[in-house]
């Protein structure tokens, strides 16, 4: 007797619901609920950092006696101390979360985009689709990521579209590897070939089958490519090719130890070290979290 297809099946999930789903899931683990408050702390000073800032971050500060008030400590009157410029560095700080924030998500975004439409098409159509594309990927992985991450933002200049732009380039390609694998896998699925049977369209069955259920995967390396986003940045800011018009955490560091300051100012170096520590952590947390929710076989250990 012939088995009669499912319409539940043919139609397939939402994305939305997928990531709906995701979500309860993940709020069910107390180490991802941890990691999203603090994401959360991180964000709304992004938002309102500059407004909490209690000066212009560059603007030098002055002593009483009209001399430039240099590596003050912490004070009632700058709460974090000053710079070897005259700096206040509680503004600098505010100022650094909007950046951080600002280049992790847009380069999650784009690095995830672009991911998941290398591995999507290069999983689902196979044949010569998977072999350009999978080629591609293989000559963007030759690239040694810093030298080339230093090499191209020094070219392009220091800003932080083209920092963004950098990061999007040296980290999409070990994701579309990654989801490529798992579609490879739900192609197979019988619910797939049911919906093939009834005539779906391939648009279709990407959106309605394949994306809901790689939604895991797909969130999993946008939260680990925000991680590794933010630190690029704070690593070529270190370097000194950061947006010399912004403050970022990476340049407090880097003009703490050009000005070599970075062991005895300890007020202007552990601030934004500890905020990025705090901001990988929280993200590794949400990711380490959402994959055992979502893993059986992890959940049974």
């Amino acid at each position: 007797m012939t088995q009669v297809p499912d319409q539940g099946a043919i139609r397939g999930r939402s994305l939305f619901s997928s990531v709906r789903d995701s979500f309860r899931l993940l709020m069910e683990d107390n180490f991802a609920v941890v990691g999203v408050a603090i994401l959360a702390i991180f964000i709304l000073l992004a938002i309102i950092g500059p407004w909490l800032a209690p000066y212009e971050p560059f603007k030098a500060m002055m002593t009483e006696t009209g001399r430039l008030n240099r590596l003050s400590p912490p004070n009632a009157t700058h709460l974090l101390g000053t710079t070897a410029f005259g700096n206040d560095v509680l503004s600098q700080f505010l100022h650094g979360f909007r950046v951080a924030l600002i280049v992790g998500l847009v380069a999650a975004v784009a690095v995830g985009f672009i991911s998941t439409v290398f591995g999507v098409l290069s999983g689902y159509f196979g044949g010569y689709v998977d072999d350009v594309l999978m080629r591609l990927t293989d000559i963007a992985l030759s690239i040694p990521t810093l030298p080339f991450a230093i090499v191209a933002v020094a070219l392009l200049g220091p800003s932080i579209e083209n920092i963004i732009l950098v990061i999007t380039i040296l980290f999409w390609r070990n994701g579309a590897r990654i989801i490529r694998s798992a579609v490879l896998t739900e192609r197979e699925r019988i619910y797939v070939k049911w919906a093939r049977a009834a005539g779906a369209s391939h648009f279709h069955i990407i959106m309605r089958h394949i994306l809901p259920n790689i939604v895991r995967i797909v969130f999993l390396w946008v939260t680990m490519s925000v991680a590794f986003a933010i630190l690029t940045e704070a690593s070529l800011s270190f370097l000194g090719l950061g947006d010399p018009t912004v403050v970022s955490w990476g340049q407090m560091l880097n003009t703490a130890f050009s000005s070599g300051n970075l062991r005895t100012a300890w007020w202007w170096v552990v601030p934004p070290s500890l905020a990025l520590v705090l901001l990988v952590s929280s993200l590794y947390l949400i990711g380490r979290a959402y994959e055992e929710q979502t893993n059986p076989r992890l959940r049974r250990r």
